[in-house]
């Protein structure tokens, strides 16, 4: 079964069902039918708490305006610099990486900068390990670098750092009354610390959404800004994700990808005990797309509490894999091993390079095969002999398939996937919009760092710590 509209974005679920695992680890007709209520009660809640303005990530499809004035100054500053680097990290930091993977040519920085476009170089420093951010700036002339500093708060541990060391080698190199012209922050539009940098030291700014957290902001100029400055055709990524929320607007699961994939997985994870989801595309420029996933599945749905205030520990746990990579390293557990996976290929239909193999060793035929057929017959042949291989061992499987790789693809493909998130947070029933497991991991770095006003929790942290006892070998 397939759910599709005008040879868009295709979503195949036949391999879900039990015709094609069993009913003991698919679904029957009866059961699908027998949830569709379910499944319209959780989207009527997502389109409620958007009509009451609760959701403003629906919303961002149609942001065309704030789209054009970042493309503007991304044409403005693009002649001016030679390499772009993002200061981030999760949410402020995968959507970058993961349009660059999927849009740019697969060695964009290596490139001239006329097959560039006179585009600068993307870097995204999404983590504070001194030895990564040391040999990037060992590689980079801060005079022709421009740096986006992207935390709504202001606050964030490892992104602030990243900043300040930043900060003080464009101050060494270039002088300190130039300092703001290296610097762009995405933060807050009137609250935090970035804000109160921005305002007093004149840096060019641009404002992430009130209500829009990190994991739903790749289409916000979190994640536009760095595809402007790349050359990535932002308003095409938008005009995809909003022929994609239109399709997402039913309540009827046979009419809307989303709500059908978060019924799928919902009920997978429920009924059949399939904690582990994993997604495998088969294509190299969709890498990062299940790596952006991971975290919008896994930091929305994986909550202690219910909306009703019960202790429930839901969630489905989110694997990235890479075909046909991971064919030689992770199928073998996943044909043979425990049955408590579901899995999601993507898959493309047209790549931009087919790629001939040349005829050659004739006499051989374990190769002579391969002579005239392409790489592009070949990759789909693997991902489409995975999915019959997990199949045939009862693995439930889907597909999401592009008719290719590009702006108006992708932008379906991450609107599908932030509402089937939503969707699936409603099935939970729990908050997909929050992260209190993460603040925890914050206010102990805070407090570990010695920030002001943690002194209670660093003092807490010693006391648990000599509780344990170490023991080491």
């Amino acid at each position: 079964m397939t759910i599709k509209a005008g040879g868009e974005l295709v979503y195949d679920y036949t391999r879900m069902l039990s015709g094609a695992v069993s009913s003991k680890h698919g679904f029957t007709n009866a059961e699908l039918k027998w949830f569709d209520k379910t499944a319209a009660a959780g989207a009527s809640r997502v389109f409620n708490d958007h009509t009451d303005g609760n959701l403003p990530f629906m919303d961002l499809p149609a942001k065309i305006g704030e789209a054009r004035k970042i493309l503007a100054y991304a044409d403005a500053k693009a002649p001016l610099f030679e390499n772009f680097v993002v200061l981030g990290i999760g949410g402020s930091a995968l959507g970058a990486i993961m349009l660059q993977t999927a849009l740019r040519p697969a060695f964009y920085n290596l490139l001239p900068n006329s097959k560039r476009g006179n585009r600068p170089r993307l870097f995204v420093e999404d983590n504070v390990d001194p030895d990564r951010i040391a040999d990037l700036l060992d590689v980079l002339d801060a005079r022709k670098t421009l740096f986006c500093v992207v935390t709504k708060s202001g606050g964030t541990a490892e992104t602030m750092s990243a900043f300040l060391v930043a900060r003080d080698l464009v101050a060494r190199r270039v002088g300190a009354k130039k300092v703001r012209e290296h610097f762009v922050a995405i933060t807050d539009a009137a609250k935090g610390n970035l804000r109160k940098i921005a305002d007093a030291e004149s840096l060019d700014d641009f404002i992430v959404p009130d209500g829009v957290g990190g994991r739903f902001s790749v289409l916000t100029p979190v994640g536009l800004l760095p595809a402007a400055m790349a050359g990535i055709d932002i308003l095409a990524l938008l005009r995809g994700a909003a022929r994609m929320k239109k399709r997402c607007l039913s309540a009827t699961m046979t009419q809307n990808p989303a709500l059908m994939a978060a019924a799928l997985q919902y009920m997978a994870c429920t009924y059949k005990e399939k904690t582990i989801q994993v997604m495998m595309p088969y294509s190299h420029s969709l890498r990062d797309v299940a790596d952006w996933y991971r975290q919008l599945w896994a930091e929305s749905l994986g909550k202690k509490m219910d909306l009703d205030g019960n202790t429930v520990h839901a969630g489905q746990t989110p694997i990235k894999a890479l075909g046909a990579t991971d064919q030689h390293s992770q199928v073998q557990l996943y044909n043979e091993g425990p049955n408590d996976k579901t899995f999601t290929f993507l898959r493309v239909n047209a790549f931009h390079n087919t790629l001939r193999i040349p005829p050659a060793y004739k006499n051989i035929d374990a190769l002579a095969y391969l002579g005239n057929r392409t790489m592009e017959e070949l990759i789909n042949a693997e991902c489409l002999a995975t999915e019959m291989a997990v199949t045939l061992n009862q693995r439930p499987n889907s597909c999401v398939i592009l008719p290719q790789v590009n702006e108006d693809s992708l932008g379906q493909l991450l609107f599908m996937f932030e509402m089937q998130t939503a969707f699936a947070g409603a099935l939970f029933n729990v908050n997909a919009f929050d992260q209190p497991g993460v603040e925890q991991g914050k206010i102990a770095t805070y407090a570990l760092m010695g920030r002001p006003g943690f002194e209670k929790e660093a003092e807490y942290i010693a006391r648990f710590n000599k509780r344990l006892k170490a023991r080491t070998v």
